[in-house]
Parts: C-alpha cells; structure tokens; sequence
C-alpha cells in the first residue's frame, strides 16, 4: 500500500533528524507523534556566543546563525508561540536531513 509505505519513509526520517538533533550541543528533541517537521528545544544555546562574537539570546537568534553560519533554514519556534523551540521540517531525502543535521551539529559546537 502506498500510503503505508510512505508513512514508514517518514517514520524513518522523523527517527533520523531526532537522533541527530538529540546529539547536538545545547538541542533537545522529542519525537512527534504526527505531521512531517521536529520542535527541537535550543533553550541550552541561549546565552552562548557565536564565533563571531554574537550573543544568542532568543530561538530566532539561533536560527538566523544557523541560516548564516551553516545554511540551514529553520523556523523560529517564537513564531507559533513557541520559544525557545524551532522547527525542521523533515519532508526530504535521507541525504539531505543528514547534511543538514551534521551543519547544525557542527553550528552548536562553535558556540561558545
């Protein structure tokens, strides 16, 4: 069945991005039960500095330096009434989610 084995691609994805994120510094993130995205908690980043010398002080702080250190684009959780949180969606390939997770890996790592 189609949707079945659809279902089963994402289920992979969703435990793919969650184990990655889960090993970043500063990220927590539990498993959604539905939908096809991830609010991971970046409360443990908040107050750290980027290299550059900028202070993270909010989700969208965290976002814009992941968007310009790493180029990972993501969504302030702020923006659905959910700071410190943001969301990923995870609504593409394997190869892709792993890039992306390894560049937010390597972002919380810099911070300071």
């Amino acid at each position: 069945d189609f949707l079945a084995e659809r279902a089963e691609v994402f289920k992979g994805r969703r435990d793919l991005v969650v184990a990655a994120l889960n090993e970043c510094e500063g990220l927590s993130c539990k498993k959604p039960e539905g939908a096809f995205y991830v609010y991971p908690s970046c409360a443990g980043v908040i107050g750290k500095t980027t290299p550059d010398g900028t202070k993270i002080e909010t989700d969208t702080d965290f976002i814009t330096y992941l968007l310009e250190a790493e180029g990972v684009a993501a969504v302030p959780g702020s923006a659905f009434g959910l700071a410190p949180y943001f969301r990923i969606s995870y609504a593409t390939s394997d190869a892709a989610l792993t890039e992306a997770c390894a560049r937010i890996k390597r972002a919380c790592a810099a911070l300071k």
